[in-house]
């Protein structure tokens, strides 16, 4: 990664691309819906088997046994080490980014 830097010493780094896929992840006691972000060339389960020890989400919303929800949050990071299972989301549409950024080009 190219790193540059102002007269001030101010750094900046080149902006990395990733798209939102919509998923539901299932935790010992709670399943979340959700986003996880993936790179352009790679497929949610890339995104998923990495060293990180959270998977981080956005527009997350929590619902208990019963399907209640309990919880939304703009973020939100779970421990992998509770998450039994990640599906995409049939219930929340894709998103559209992944053919705009191709047009742009």
């Amino acid at each position: 990664m190219k790193i540059r830097y102002d007269e001030k010493g101010k750094f900046y780094s080149e902006v990395i691309t990733k798209w939102p896929i919509a998923v539901t992840l299932q935790t010992l006691t709670h399943r979340v819906h959700g986003n996880i972000y993936v790179l352009p060339d790679e497929r949610p389960k890339d995104a998923l088997n990495t060293d990180e020890h959270f998977i981080a989400l956005t527009e997350a919303t929590v619902y208990d046994a019963q399907g209640n929800e309990i919880y939304t949050a703009e973020f939100m990071a779970i421990n992998r080490n509770h998450v039994i299972w990640v599906i995409p989301d049939p219930n929340q549409p894709e998103t559209t980014e992944r053919e705009d950024d191709h047009d742009a080009a």
